[in-house]
């Protein structure tokens, strides 16, 4: 399962670390939705009912809008259904801040959103878990390996070059896109977990302001993963998984579901129980633990690179809001490896912030 997030990355980070290739090869940086980016806090301990940044096709929102145009929004995890029919959310008897693919079909809360095409790519630095051991449990953080880029993604952009060498240079792009001359460069920070998700737009049935909220499709556990728990939230693995995924017109819901199994490809490193509280919302909870506690904590490339990502002066990452949860768990979860650099990533949490 997966019940508890991170996501540190200031409003116009995300944005930045979400830029990808049109079908023309054209590049673009995703804006967030009106208002949206004001929404989300960023937070070292995010739990369900909390408010999660979410890429999706802008065509949800607006059906004009280029087939593979994508757009931020601010989405709370927990999905109500369109047709539930309380006041208040909160009433819902049943939990669905998760959904196993294996009955993504079976139950309404879920069928209907797949068919109706609502899929969405959930993002976050990574997921906490808990192993289960003799008298208690060991939470771990768990996040996509932050070494060089695979070779993959390498070819994935060669294929991209060629397309844009064939593309004719008069040819307009969509006037509400913005320019490539004006992206951003090439994201060089944190790489963020792409988790498969559904989300679903319930209505108050007295009335009221629309409430995006989505789920995490999880899957058995990959087997270096099957040590911790036995579930994993669905990961998509590169660019080409999240285009088949976020474009519903094209990939049908059938073919989209195939996209959901285990991947081998995350890495993890023991944290403190600090983070079993989700008041507790620091640096300190991403901070790697030494299990052994006689020896020290060998450092990996990956917990190299969280450290030196937070340390950096050029990340304006907001501070932390530890009220941004709405709903705190006390307990290990909701119901239902290293030093040196990593330490120095986690203090820059302390910088002050770009004011957005």
């Amino acid at each position: 399962m997966c019940g508890r997030t991170a996501c540190t990355l200031a409003p116009d980070e995300v944005s930045r670390a979400c830029l990808y290739r049109n079908r023309r090869g054209q590049r673009r940086q995703p804006g967030w939705r009106d208002g949206d980016a004001d929404k989300y806090r960023p937070s070292y301990n995010k739990s369900p009912q909390s408010m999660s940044p979410v890429l999706l096709s802008h065509r949800h929102f607006d059906k004009n809008a280029p087939a593979d145009e994508r757009v931020l929004a601010a989405m709370r995890w927990g999905l109500v259904p369109s047709w539930f029919k309380e006041n208040d959310p909160s009433k819902m008897q049943y939990s669905t801040s998760n959904c196993r693919s294996e009955n993504i079909l079976q139950k309404k809360s879920y069928k209907e959103p797949l068919l109706k095409g609502q899929r969405c790519v959930i993002l976050a630095d990574g997921f906490y878990e808990w192993k289960r051991q003799e008298k208690d449990k060991q939470p771990f953080f768990i996040y996509f390996p932050q070494t060089q880029r695979s070779c993959q993604d390498e070819k994935d952009d060669n294929d991209l070059k060629v397309c844009e060498e064939n593309e004719s240079e008069t040819e307009n792009a969509s006037t509400d896109l913005t320019e490539e001359k004006d992206v951003a460069g090439e994201w060089t920070g944190w790489r963020l977990l792409t988790m498969a998700g559904l989300f679903d737009c319930w209505t108050p049935p007295t009335g009221g302001e629309p409430l995006y909220t989505y789920s995490v499709i999880t899957v058995n556990a990959s087997p270096n993963l099957q040590s911790i728990h036995d579930r994993m939230p669905a990961i998509l693995a590169g660019d080409e998984e999240v285009r088949q995924w976020l474009d519903f017109g094209e990939v049908k819901s059938l073919d989209a579901v195939k996209l959901l199994h285990s991947q081998n490809i995350l890495t993890y490193h023991p944290v403190s129980s600090l983070v079993n509280n989700s008041r507790n919302n620091s640096p300190e909870c991403l901070q790697p633990v030494d299990l052994n506690q006689k020896k020290e904590p060998k450092a990996t490339a990956s917990s190299k690179m969280m450290m030196s990502w937070l340390a950096s002066g050029s990340s304006k990452r907001k501070e932390s809001d530890s009220c941004e949860s709405q709903h705190e768990v006390e307990t290990e979860e909701p119901q239902s490896t290293s030093t040196g650099a990593l330490e120095q990533w986690l203090q820059g949490g302390n910088k002050k912030p770009k004011i957005q």
